[in-house]
């Protein structure tokens, strides 16, 4: 990867507030070469991230013209405000709009704003709004239509899915070479990346897949249902769901779960959150009660759920909360971490799907910076981050004619440890082989244990 002198696409980029996402964001793009400014009022977080990153660090308000000038915002490309309140990330928001030229980002996590996204983004000037409850919500929502899935993500406007799942041992997949895996199985998908022992592989078709394995396959809607029926796994979506805690993104995924026909109960300790609960969520079951609570948790039905989401604020009583229903129910387990400490330990233990909100701000984020800095040729319409940040997925839009493109894949030279899972053409989707060509006007998918893509071109050794 280039770094910050050699970089051709280097950013000033200012944030604002060192949370988890504004951390996050400066590990992430710090790694990609981007001139870092951050801003807090807090002073220790300030020295605390300056002496881990390649970041400049200034101490105050925001939403401040003062401090704003100071971290330059007349120089600014980009400016990101995630701080706790959505109101000061407006704020910060309009004051970098009057003051600098810079593209504007705000994190906004109430419902009644998100409702809003449309109109505060046009009459704020603003380029993106991130609500990261509500994306988690999306991801949890999609997962709970596929339960044995650890993770789905949606590309080419969601024509296709990529979906993670765990191998079980003794599957008709365990011992079996990809190439030797019938097209009666596969039918129209592509295994494009398999996480074991903690090393991730872009696998070619002698890999020998092994139970245990965790599997990352992409395929329209319909085929992956084909194919996970195929090798005996189950396909339909839960039927009710419990929920542990009555936070901002519960109210996001009960909303969505409700709409799909899932019967939800959320059980929350705080009486006044489980009035407003009531009111925004009608149809749901609210229980007023500790969650922690074995007892609590039996007379709710934990035994009977068929999925379980532990939505407390506090990382340690969601993994508890898991194994617990592990232990005692069958029930699809899904489990928010906001913290990234430990982040090994936490997935190598049973926990289900483990979602990290901040990633998935950092991932959006992150994705439009790239497209930002995108040539004439190509700009990157989609990007995920794989097996903890080890592999990427990126979708690319080819706008023109480029190195990449009129000519078949086996007379392109590729880096290694990268494979195109897929070509989108005019509405349909092509699991490429050696004689297919990248054209102008397609979406191309790659997945790569490369990282900091920014164009097609990139993908070439």
């Amino acid at each position: 990867m280039l770094n910050r002198k050699e970089s051709k696409s280097q950013m000033h980029i200012i944030i604002v507030g060192c949370g988890k996402v504004g951390s996050t964001l400066v590990e992430q793009l710090a790694k990609e070469g981007h001139s870092i400014t951050i801003i807090d009022r807090d002073s220790a977080k300030i020295q605390a991230i300056t002496n881990m990153y390649d970041a400049m660090g200034v101490v105050g308000n925001g939403a401040s013209y003062n401090t704003q000038m100071e971290a330059g915002i007349e120089k600014a490309d980009l400016f990101i405000a995630v701080t706790d309140s959505d109101e000061l990330n407006l704020l910060c928001c309009t004051v970098a709009k009057r003051e600098g030229k810079c593209v504007t980002i705000a994190r906004v996590r109430t419902p009644e704003y998100s409702k809003e996204a449309a109109y505060l983004k046009e009459k704020l000037g603003l380029e993106m709004i991130i609500n990261p409850e509500f994306e988690t919500a999306q991801i949890m929502s999609r997962i709970l239509t596929l339960p044995m899935a650890e993770d789905i993500t949606t590309f080419a406007h969601g024509y296709v899915d990529m979906v993670k799942f765990k191998l079980p041992e003794g599957n008709q997949l365990d011992g079996k070479r990809i190439m030797d895996i019938g097209k009666d199985l596969t039918g129209n998908i592509v295994i494009c990346a398999i996480e074991r022992n903690g090393d991730v592989f872009i696998p070619s078709g002698q890999f020998i897949l092994r139970g245990g394995d965790l599997i990352s396959f992409v395929a329209g809607r319909s085929d992956l249902r084909k194919f996970i029926r195929a090798i005996g796994l189950k396909t339909g979506q839960v039927q009710n769901a419990l929920i542990v805690g009555g936070g901002k993104a519960t109210y996001y995924l009960g909303r969505s779960l409700i709409k799909q026909g899932i019967k939800v109960r959320v059980i929350e300790i705080n009486h006044k959150k489980c009035e407003e609960l009531s009111v925004l969520l009608p149809e749901a079951v609210i229980i007023n009660d500790d969650g922690t609570n074995e007892e609590v948790l039996k007379e709710a039905g934990i035994s009977d759920a068929q999925a379980f989401i532990p939505m407390t604020g506090i990382d340690e009583e969601n993994i508890l909360l898991s194994l617990h229903a592990k232990q005692v129910s069958e029930a699809k387990v899904i489990t928010k971490v906001t913290r990234n400490n430990f982040r090994a330990i936490v997935s190598n233990m049973d926990l289900g799907s483990i979602i990290y909100p901040k990633y998935i701000t950092s991932e959006a984020i992150i994705a439009y910076v790239r497209a930002k800095n995108n040539t004439k040729e190509s700009n990157i319409e989609t990007l995920s981050y794989m097996f903890d940040s080890k592999a990427e997925a990126i979708e690319f839009r080819v706008k023109n004619d480029s190195p990449v493109t009129g000519k078949s894949l086996a007379e392109l030279k590729l880096k290694d440890n990268l494979l195109i899972a897929f070509i989108m053409r005019k509405g349909k989707i092509i699991y490429p082989s050696g004689s297919d060509m990248i054209l102008k006007g397609d979406a191309v998918m790659i997945v790569t244990t490369h990282t900091g893509f920014h164009e097609i071109q990139d993908i070439l050794a």
